[in-house]
């Protein structure tokens, strides 16, 4: 799948992640051949995998402060969720945040939760085959795993 077919895909979310959109995604994806859910689901771990991180993940979350009202960090989860609605909103927006962090601050917020967004290959293969997805992708998204992303990280 190219980039532009995983992006016109990611366009019929309207921006956003919701359970709604994210199951009319998958529907869509499940009518193509397998190779294509397969495709979809290697550029989704991609752009979540290009995201993935320190400038974007050392953000707070904007809308929830520690009881001494420091800045609140994400979570790994939540930090995931972010990337998810970062791409769920759409290739100008996912392009734009590398240039300027503070394009990715909004994503950080607890209304604006792209967990969906993760689902949507599994829902789309079984749907098109009956069978339950039992692949890994080239790239993995989880939080901390891109350790470019990390350099503090490496070992």
């Amino acid at each position: 799948m190219t980039w532009a077919d995983f992006w016109a895909l990611i366009a019929t979310l309207n921006g956003e992640a919701t359970e709604e959109n994210c199951h009319r995604l998958a529907e869509e994806l499940s009518s193509r051949p397998v190779p294509d859910i397969i495709g979809f689901a290697e550029r989704h771990a991609e752009a979540l995998y290009r995201l993935d991180q320190e400038k974007f993940g050392a953000l707070p979350v904007i809308d929830m402060t520690l009881r001494d009202g420091s800045p609140f960090p994400q979570s790994s989860d939540v930090f995931l969720y972010a990337r998810c609605a970062v791409v769920a909103a759409g290739q100008a927006v996912w392009e734009s945040v590398f240039s300027d962090t503070d394009k990715f601050t909004p994503y950080t917020s607890t209304e604006c939760d792209g967990e969906w967004l993760l689902h949507v290959p599994d829902e789309a293969y079984e749907l098109a085959t009956g069978k339950e997805w039992d692949r890994r992708t080239r790239y993995c998204f989880e939080s901390y795993s891109n350790r470019d992303g990390w350099p503090h990280l490496r070992n």
